[in-house]
């Protein structure tokens, strides 16, 4: 499951799809939205995308992953419109037979997600917004 949506993520549905009998490890990352940034208060987090192209690549992103380890099953889901704080902006999960895997395939796919998707954040604060590069 690779897509981006307007409404919250659904943690239970993804696990249903992410889980697998053959898969010793399940691994979540939720990405969500912080009060703040560099010391100014956030007062949420807007999200714009290209979402055919964002979902391409996306996907090849998770085809990569699962080529480099033995991903079994997987869910990466990203929002966008208007989030507040405490919202989940993004939810990366992999299950494979072992942990390390799990742990590996997940953070390459978060990481280069955050690198390579065309999908953007405006920061809006109480005086004033910006949009900001999405990369760490």
């Amino acid at each position: 499951m690779v897509t981006i949506i307007t409404d919250p993520i659904d943690m239970n549905s993804a696990y249903q799809h992410v889980a697998a009998d053959e898969a010793g490890a399940v691994v979540f990352f939720f990405g969500t939205v912080r009060n703040n940034t560099q010391k100014r208060a956030v007062e949420r987090l807007e999200y714009e995308s290209y979402d055919a192209m964002a979902i391409r690549k996306m996907q090849e992103i998770v085809d990569q992953a699962c080529q480099q380890w033995n991903v079994q099953r997987y869910a990466v889901i990203h929002r966008k419109g208007n989030l507040q704080i405490g919202d989940m902006a993004v939810l990366v999960g992999v299950s494979t037979p072992h942990r390390a895997d799990a742990f590996d395939a997940a953070r390459y796919i978060i990481d280069t997600l955050k690198k390579e998707v065309p999908i953007w954040k405006k920061e809006v604060f109480e005086d004033g917004e910006v949009w900001v590069d999405a990369h760490p």
